[in-house]
């Protein structure tokens, strides 16, 4: 048997083993979905969101828009790898397909096209794909070269900090760093001695035949660049780069309507998993950097999850501010993923919660429930009892003397049957109210609210919505003075809710707002997360330091938040003077006539 029967072998036995893995994979994920989730994709395979999915698995797949917009070297070293690449096996059949004048033919011959190719043959097109083939094989190489770059000198990318490869992900990357590389020797060996490229790569292999004789390297050359590509293939569904097909299949899953459930690990936990390519732009997002903790974000936990060695330690090290899943270019879920992982692992801790009693409710138009955080920080509660008097609102103050927590820490730290009865006893309550309003002054309560509980005809608002509506219906009238102020987006608030522009309007009406660098989707955590069941206070104080000095080198009077929590946590810093949105407004307030 000759060789060129043979070589391709390890190639071929690469690509069989690694579609087999996927499809295989696949399976067992779409087997795994809910019932309803298996609907959902039926119904979304034959509509516009396929559609859609195949235009986003381009953008984000393969042109890696997401990653261009955080990083454009780092985009650009993705896409080159990513796009260039797939750009090379579909012009190389094309190319394959004008030489044999079919589009059947041996599939080796597209991959291997210049060894089995090897006299000037003039087919048509052969002009332009000798060039396009290795202008396309430059591109990728110049990626290459940048992925090498980047292992060694990430801060030139404008990376701290970069993953932690385990002894898999070598193995995957070594191979992929050889691919590109002993193809581009083959080629230019190849052109050295049957000039059959084009003359860029021919003036390239003249240059290697000055030092030689290269038809002895030939044959061991292709034999290494099929080798690689099998040794790739094989590592490619136990490493990070399974997230090459991973990330597809999740795009189509999730604008198919599938999405993560809370409550239980399912398939499409995975799929969300297997999507991480581990780029590490999380890692750097995390503020957990700077106390020192650097082995709990949530690329590691991901991987941790993936491995099935995820520790306490790790998984509840975490503030779940949000700033990683923001940063995240493939979209993935990390926060929901955590907690997830979490109430698998506290489920047999929950509390009965036996003793919880309904309290009678008042009749009423509005309920306003404090929560937990806001009684510990009683000026915003009297604030907040200031305004809704001087608005003349009819309201029920809930948990005035007695009421369930919202539910929301427990939920955050896996308790969720716990949080559940929480749930179910203040749902009551609000509901025999009759109220049309729940108004809450926590951004962790008013998550829950929101998403969690079952509220037909209750209408959730942030007291930065309800006060600027009072403002705006003239139920109440703000002053306006000369100071000037830095605005906090609680973690909860704003990338939890969205919510960003209400608590600057209503500023607005009194204050001037200074604009800062970590605002909005990039605002920074106070510290003082509820959800990190392992930082130490000490840690905690590293974080608020941090903040609070960032927001100081503005120059403002005073820094406002709408977040109980957020407050209390900056007040123990000492550095700059805090303040609720509520107290704000009713040192402003002006007197009704």
């Amino acid at each position: 048997m000759e060789f060129k029967d043979i070589f391709f072998y390890p190639f071929l036995i690469g690509t069989v083993y690694l579609f087999a893995v996927v499809i295989w994979r696949f399976a067992k994920w779409f087997l795994g979905l809910s019932k309803i989730d298996k609907i959902r994709v039926r119904i979304g395979l034959f509509s516009k969101k396929t559609l859609k999915s195949i235009w986003e698995s381009i953008r984000e797949g393969l042109l890696h828009r997401n990653v261009f917009r955080n990083n454009k070297l780092l985009g650009y070293m993705h896409m080159s790898l990513a796009f260039g690449w797939f750009l090379l096996i579909v012009v190389g059949h094309f190319e394959a397909s004008s030489y044999h004048g079919s589009m059947f033919f041996p599939f080796q011959h597209s991959i291997f096209f210049r060894y089995y190719v090897t006299d000037n043959v003039d087919f048509p097109g052969h002009v332009f794909f000798s060039y396009a083939m290795e202008i396309l094989l430059l591109f990728v190489l110049s990626g290459v070269m940048l992925a090498y770059f980047k292992r060694f000198r990430s801060k030139a990318f404008g990376m701290k900090r970069t993953t932690r490869m385990r002894y898999g992900d070598r193995i995957g990357l070594t191979a992929l760093w050889m691919i590109f590389p002993t193809r581009f020797l083959c080629e230019t060996f190849t052109a050295g001695v049957y000039h059959n490229g084009s003359p860029i790569f021919n003036h390239i292999g003249d240059a290697f035949a000055s030092l030689g004789n290269l038809q002895p390297w030939l044959n061991p050359l292709w034999l290494l660049y099929s080798i690689v590509l099998g040794v790739f293939f094989v590592a490619m569904p136990y490493t990070r780069y399974m997230h090459i097909f991973a990330e597809i299949n999740l795009i189509f899953l999730r604008n198919w309507g599938v999405t993560l459930k809370e409550r239980r690990v399912n398939t499409y936990t995975l799929a969300q998993v297997y999507s991480c390519s581990r780029c590490g732009i999380c890692i750097d997002a995390c503020q957990l950097n700077l106390a020192g903790i650097k082995n709990s974000q949530s690329v590691y936990v991901l991987k941790n999850i993936r491995n099935k060695n995820l520790t306490d330690e790790v998984l509840f090290n975490c503030l779940i501010c949000g700033k990683c899943q923001e940063a995240c270019p493939v979209g993935i879920d990390v926060n929901k993923l955590r907690i997830t992982q979490r109430i698998e692992t506290t489920r047999q801790y929950n509390s009965s919660y036996d003793y919880l009693k309904t309290s009678v409710a008042k009749k009423t138009d509005i309920v306003y429930f404090a929560g937990c955080m806001t009684h510990l920080t009683p000026a915003i509660k009297k604030s907040m009892l200031q305004i809704l008097d001087a608005a003349g609102e009819n309201y029920w103050f809930m948990d005035e003397h007695k009421a369930p927590c919202c539910g929301r820490p427990l939920m955050t730290a896996g308790q969720f049957d716990a949080a559940q009865k929480l749930i179910d006893t203040n749902t009551k309550m609000i509901l025999d109210s009759g109220a049309k309003k729940l108004l809450v002054t926590c951004p962790i309560c008013y998550k829950v609210f929101k998403e969690d509980y079952q509220l037909p005809n209750v209408e959730v608002v942030h007291h930065s919505e309800y006060i600027l509506d009072l403002v705006k219906q003239g139920k109440i009238t703000l002053k306006a003075s000369d100071q000037k102020v830095v605005y906090h987006d609680p973690c909860e608030l704003g990338r939890g809710s969205g919510i960003y522009a209400q608590p600057r309007e209503l500023l607005s009406q009194s204050v001037t707002v200074k604009p800062i660098a970590h605002e909005r989707e990039k605002a920074l955590c106070c510290g003082g997360s509820l959800s990190n069941l392992k930082i130490s206070m000490d840690e905690r104080s590293v974080l608020s330091a941090q903040v609070m000095n960032e927001f100081a080198s503005y120059n403002p009077d005073y820094v406002v938040t709408s977040c109980p929590l957020c407050k209390k946590t900056f007040a123990k810093t000492d550095i700059l003077p805090v303040k609720d949105l509520a107290e704000v407004v009713v040192e402003n307030l002006t007197p009704r006539s």
